[in-house]
């Protein structure tokens, strides 16, 4: 959660998996204040989930857009989830702002739970959390 525990992380993803890709759309579009935008924006390259393309418009200065990595493609199915939450306890009657297509036959992308073996989970109750290699002991702390 270091780096997407951060107020308005997800609200700069949306706008970059959206086409937005420069700092000045990405405030106009977002309402994210500049210095808070500049420090997200930064964060995430640091962390290797955006890359800084440089480009130059036409009697301006070089400027630098921002691409998804790979490590920042993989975190789509996180925002299709959002979108899905959102979609079900958000949108008003009119319905979703925004709504996803698959490209190849126009049908509505969701996100969805599957395990390894390939079987869809339905429900959240279906999943049990167990301790996993990397699991570290908490540290008891003894009040004196």
């Amino acid at each position: 959660m270091t780096i997407l525990g951060e107020r308005w992380t997800f609200v700069v993803l949306r706008e970059v998996f959206n086409g937005v890709r420069r700092f000045d759309d990405i405030r106009r579009h977002s309402g994210i204040p500049r210095q808070v935008l500049s420090n997200r924006l930064a964060l995430l390259v640091e962390r290797g989930v955006l890359r800084r393309e440089p480009y130059r418009d036409p009697g301006e200065r070089a400027r630098h857009e921002y691409r998804l990595t790979e490590k920042g493609f993989d975190l789509y199915p996180v925002l299709v989830a959002i979108a899905d939450w959102g979609d079900r306890y958000v949108a008003d009657a009119a319905g979703p702002p925004v709504e996803l297509e698959h490209r190849d036959c126009g049908s509505r992308v969701h996100s969805h739970l599957e395990c390894e073996a390939g079987h869809r989970v339905e429900l959240p109750r279906e999943v049990v959390t167990r301790r996993g290699p990397g699991a570290q002991p908490f540290e008891v702390s003894v009040a004196g």
